[in-house]
């Protein structure tokens, strides 16, 4: 394959679409290329589980004839879009990191955000690796290879969307969707230098229910702000299926991302008041906060004014965890990773009470946080306190704390809360490993969230 096709899989969707438009370039040409890239670098990545050319090629040429007789459908119609393998996804199978499909996993059915997908002509290019039932923030499983990091192979790529961030950031797709219910989302963006949305609590429907409730949520993931924005303007349309599930916004996320930031309001807070921060992460958060105070932005340092909820959160995650591998057949019990067992243990041992005290504290650390922004548009933190560390760890070689959110104290919390939180690359350190920036906002605020983020990312150098 010539250079100048393996580069189409280096353009962002937004460039793709408008070359589409213009007829200077097909689907079929853009989708031939990511499967190239996925060819050349999935050996060593491990970003996919499951990877149909022919099918994406099927799709790719159904698109170019759309797009030759000017009906596109829909906002992606052409794109390649990668989904994690916790998705239903009519056709393939859904193992959900194990190496048979889970019970249950409906082979006919679409889950809503691949549903969507569908609907705006999206080309699935194949499905991405996750740890079983997507639990901690690696990604790697036993019996399967770990997912790398394409800025170090001998560097985790995060998790526990770990096999969407990576694909994206080498150009195997432009755009993947993936889950977030401690950080899976974000996490895996920082360390692979991509940017990745938490949208708020049922803003993306979900279907079948996670098991892991009230913290689980779905999202975007990209190479740009733009094109997350693009991505959640589909995969935020209301499906019946999921009753929880948010009205559709007012209008498109991907016409507000570049509003004005006039009087916007930003709190800096590095450490949340308790974390433990990489002098090089910190360093690096704080000058892009001063660089959106340079845009006349208001930049104030705060403490936001709460504990650490980590023991809400490890129960509340050890409860649906417990809830997730009851469900499973005898096949994916003997495989199951030790570190989810003995969650799963604890799980079972929990009391009611437990979870009613874990309940009550999310509920007052989402009042803390809704005071909060009354005085602040957006809290600015790191995305994680350390870039990515050793393959193979579940946590990093120093930490004392053996559990993942041992050194995830930015993400989760606002699983609990709910509350829309991207990442976007801010930086590397002296390795040249990605640093991630966190920009939280105020429930149903994704607008806000991603309009900070594309402001910060027209600041930073091509």
């Amino acid at each position: 394959m010539s250079d100048v096709i393996s580069n189409l899989a280096d353009l962002s969707a937004d460039e793709l679409l408008q070359r589409y438009r213009s007829r200077d370039l097909s689907p079929v040409e853009v989708t031939t290329a990511c499967l190239e890239r996925i060819e050349r670098h999935d050996e060593q990545i491990a970003a996919f589980c499951l990877v149909d050319a022919d099918r994406a090629l099927a799709e790719a040429r159904e698109s170019e004839a759309r797009w030759r007789e000017t009906r596109p459908r829909g906002l992606l119609d052409g794109v390649p879009v990668a989904v994690k393998d916790v998705f239903l996804t009519a056709g393939w199978p859904t193992r959900r990191g194990f190496s048979t499909p889970s019970p249950g996993a409906d082979a006919l059915a679409d889950a809503p955000a691949v549903a969507a997908l569908r609907r705006h002509g999206a080309v699935l290019v194949g499905k991405t690796t996750t740890p079983q039932l997507g639990w901690k923030a690696v990604t790697d499983a036993p019996g399967a290879r770990p997912t790398r990091n394409p800025w170090d192979l001998a560097r985790t790529a995060g998790g526990s969307s770990g096999g969407s961030a990576a694909a994206v950031a080498l150009g195997m797709a432009p755009l993947a969707v993936g889950t977030d219910g401690g950080g899976s989302i974000r996490i895996p963006g920082a360390f692979c230098g991509i940017v990745g949305l938490k949208p708020t609590f049922a803003r993306v429907p979900q279907w079948p229910a996670s098991p892991f409730g009230l913290v689980a949520h779905s999202g975007p993931m990209a190479r740009t702000v733009s094109d997350t924005a693009l991505l959640l303007d589909v995969l935020a349309e209301p499906d019946p299926r999921d009753w929880s599930a948010l009205p559709g916004p007012p209008g498109r996320y991907s016409e507000a991302v570049g509003e004005s930031l006039d009087g916007v309001r930003v709190a800096l807070s590095p450490d949340l008041g308790y974390a433990e921060v990489s002098p090089e992460v910190e360093t690096a958060v704080v000058a892009a906060a001063l660089a959106l105070g340079d845009l006349g932005v208001g930049v104030e340092r705060v403490v936001p004014g709460f504990d650490d909820p980590r023991h809400a959160f490890d129960v509340l995650w050890a409860a649906g965890a417990s809830r997730a591998v009851a469900a499973l057949g005898a096949e994916q019990r003997a495989e199951l990773d030790p570190g989810l067992v003995a969650l799963v243990e604890w799980g079972g041992e929990l009391s009611a009470a437990a979870v009613i005290e874990a309940e009550a504290t999310r509920a007052q650390l989402g009042s803390t946080m809704g005071v909060f922004h009354r005085d602040w548009d957006v809290l600015v933190t790191p995305t994680t306190p350390t870039v990515a560390f050793d393959v193979g760890r579940d946590v990093p070689a120093d930490a004392s704390d053996p559990h993942w959110p041992s050194w995830t104290p930015f993400t989760y919390p606002f699983n609990i809360t709910q509350q829309p939180a991207i990442t976007v690359p801010c930086g590397s350190d002296s390795k040249g490993l990605p640093i991630g920036l966190q920009i939280v906002g105020p429930r149903h605020r994704e607008d806000m969230v991603l309009r900070v983020a594309r402001a910060y990312e027209e600041l930073l150098p091509l």
